[in-house]
Parts: structure tokens; C-alpha cells; sequence
């Protein structure tokens, strides 16, 4: 997401782009390519071991070489980055956002890849861009050259995600609830990392207290056909208040529509989903990894991580402020937003790396690898 906010953004006079995806064409091609960028995929298989896409790959490099080389996350940083160096010295530039390297929340074969980064670092990129503080810090940690790491933060458009008083009515209709039923939302695909489990037991632990309360989840795996999310919500007697929207594309109105946004992750880099919520207007619960507590800030409540009754609390503190309280928060939450991560700025930061980067002036063409 913050790839594609970064190419809406880009001087398109100075700034000529081309998206290439390691896998297939992910759910975001089409959005990328109506901004004039186009968008291609190797083709490369999960746990098939195949040199064929990455040839291809360099073979287009050579043919047409870009001033920079941006790569997004670890296997585009290895691969890209590869690619990159056998087509010519073309500057690639490594982008790492994760802060929780553990190996009880990531696969064996990412860490890997992730160790190997490591040991190249010193040779194979020219940057290191990282997503926040902890995200240098956990990459440092393990080994990665700091010498060129630059922290960018993610950068959010106010334009899209703002304050929407229609939007709270629109959702509460088409989740069937009443006009004044509180609303916790939590986006976020059903990953380890995001702790949905957390977030469903601090959820029954807040309806005992609040029984109206109702809670709506969206994102990549979060429907009733998830058995494991599916289940947990039954156990905690939650099926008539948790409302799962999977995949949307109105996340700006959902957000919008939220008394309370939350991020129960246990690892964090900077959380899009924070930095939305607050350009809406909407306060936060947010638990203490990666760079959480530093964007809310005294904007929202920060709770440890894996925590059911500090989440619970949390909520809790928010819903006892009130509407005119909580409004007064989410006002406090979109300045901050807009004083210190507008996406025009972070687009300016990653605009002048890539000048730095390259002789010219002027840029005829960055690629981005996903």
C-alpha cells in the first residue's frame, strides 16, 4: 500500500516508474496502473526453485537499465537486488519494514532469506530504507550494515483518509446496528502478526462491561470462512458483535465510521492502519511494538502487546470519554497525522534519495520491484 502511495504521489514530469511483482499480479495492479504505471510479474512459485523469471528479469534490466532500483520487502530485496547487479551498476535500494524478526511469528525460509540480506548488505544495496525506528533497530540487530539505513516513515494522503460524519450512519445500517452502538475496529489482514486472537478475548472481556458494543474486522483472511478466527469468536460468544468485512475497498468510510481504532499486533513497523485511523479523526488503542506509541503519541491509549485485560482497559478509557471527548482526541490525532507524516513530505523524502542516487538532474525511469 505504501509502494502505490508512493507512485500516486511521485513527480510524474521528473519520475518515470515500472512495477514488477516476483509472484503474480497482486490485488493492487490495477490501482498502480491507472496511474499510468505499468505493472508486469515474473511468474516466480512459492517453494519451487526456479532461475528462469530472475534471467528474465535481468535480461530486462540490461535492456532497459533504470538510473535506481527500489525492491520492497525480503525475497524482491535478495532477488531484485541480484537482478540488478548482474544487469549492470545500476543503485538498488532496499526497503524493510518488519520489527519482529522472531521465528514464532515468521516463516523459517523468510528468516533465512532475511539472515542472507544481512551478509549482502554491505555490498549489495546503496540505501536501506526503513519503515520506522524499530524497523532499523530489529534489522541492525541482525547484522544489517547501518551505515545506509534512512528512515521513512509511511505517509498518509488526508484527502482520502479524513473525518466522514456520513459515514458513521452508512456503516452502522449496513451492519444492522442502532445509531449510538459503539464501534472498535480492527483492520488488518489474519496474520500471526496482528494478533486477531488478542483482539477477540479483550473483546469479550469489554462486552461484559459494555454489551452493546460492537466490533467490525476487515482485511486479507477475515471472514467466517476463516475456521480459526471463526472459532475463536464463537468461543468468546462474540458471534452476533464481531462483524468480519474480509477484504474491502472502502476502508476510508469503514475507518471513518469507527468510535475506536486498534492495532493488537505483536510486531510492527509502521502501522498503515494507525496513520489512517488517525487521519480520520478516529483515536486509537494501540499495543507497544514497532513504532505504535510514537505515531499515537497522547493521541490514543498504548498497551502491551498480548494483553486482554490492558486492551480491554484501553477500549474502555476511550468509550468513557464520551463522543465530545473522543472527537476532541481524534482532532488532536489528524494534526499530528498531518504535522509529521503527510504523504506529500514522505513522497519528498524518497524523491530525494533517488536523486542522490543518481548523476543526473533529472530521472528517465525508477523501477520498483514488489
Amino acid at each position: 500500500m505504501m509502494l502505490y502511495k508512493l507512485l500516486s504521489g511521485l513527480d510524474g514530469g521528473a519520475f518515470a516508474s515500472e512495477v514488477v511483482s516476483l509472484t503474480t499480479i497482486g490485488p493492487l495492479s490495477e490501482r498502480i496502473r491507472a496511474l499510468g504505471v505499468p505493472v508486469s510479474a515474473l511468474g516466480l512459485r512459492r517453494r519451487v526453485p526456479d532461475p528462469l523469471p530472475l534471467a528474465r528479469l535481468v535480461r530486462s534490466l540490461r535492456r532497459e537499465p533504470p538510473d535506481v532500483v527500489q525492491t520492497w520487502m525480503y525475497h524482491a530485496d535478495l532477488l531484485g537486488g541480484l537482478a540488478a547487479k548482474l544487469a549492470g551498476s545500476m543503485p538498488v535500494v532496499w526497503n524493510v519494514r518488519q520489527s519482529n524478526l522472531s521465528p514464532s511469528v515468521n516463516r523459517r525460509r523468510t528468516l533465512l532469506v532475511v539472515r542472507l540480506c544481512a551478509r549482502l548488505s554491505r555490498w549489495l544495496p546503496a540505501r536501506v530504507v526503513c519503515g520506522s525506528q524499530a524497523a532499523r533497530q530489529a534489522h541492525v540487530t541482525l547484522g544489517y550494515d547501518a551505515t545506509k539505513m534512512r528512515i521513512i516513515p509511511n505517509g498518509f494522503d488526508l484527502a482520502v483518509f479524513k473525518p466522514d460524519p456520513m459515514a458513521r450512519a452508512a456503516v452502522r445500517c449496513e451492519l444492522g446496528l442502532l445509531d449510538d452502538a459503539p464501534l472498535i475496529g480492527l483492520v488488518a489482514r489474519f496474520d500471526a502478526q496482528k494478533d486477531h486472537r488478542t483482539f477477540v478475548q479483550a473483546a469479550a472481556l469489554l462486552r461484559r462491561q459494555e454489551p452493546d458494543v460492537h466490533f467490525a474486522l476487515c482485511g486479507d483472511g477475515v471472514t467466517l470462512q476463516n475456521e480459526a478466527l471463526a472459532g475463536w469468536i464463537a468461543a468468546a460468544g462474540l458471534r452476533e458483535h464481531c462483524h468480519l468485512l474480509g477484504r474491502r475497498d472502502d476502508v476510508p468510510r469503514l475507518t471513518a465510521a469507527l468510535d475506536i481504532a486498534t492495532s493488537s499486533s505483536i510486531g510492527e513497523g509502521f502501522p498503515n492502519a494507525v496513520g489512517e485511523a488517525m487521519a480520520c479523526g478516529v483515536p486509537c488503542v494501540v499495543t507497544a511494538v514497532g513504532d505504535s506509541a510514537a505515531i499515537v503519541g497522547r493521541t490514543g491509549v498504548v498497551v502491551p502487546p498480548r494483553d486482554r485485560p490492558a486492551l480491554a482497559a484501553g477500549w474502555r478509557a476511550l468509550l468513557a470519554l464520551g463522543p465530545a471527548g473522543r472527537r476532541c482526541l481524534g482532532q488532536a490525532a489528524r494534526r499530528r497525522v498531518a504535522e509529521r507524516f503527510s504523504l506529500p513530505a514522505v513522497v519528498a523524502q524518497y524523491e530525494r534519495l533517488y536523486r542522490e542516487l543518481t548523476p543526473r538532474s533529472t530521472m528517465s525511469d525508477a523501477s520498483s520491484l514488489l
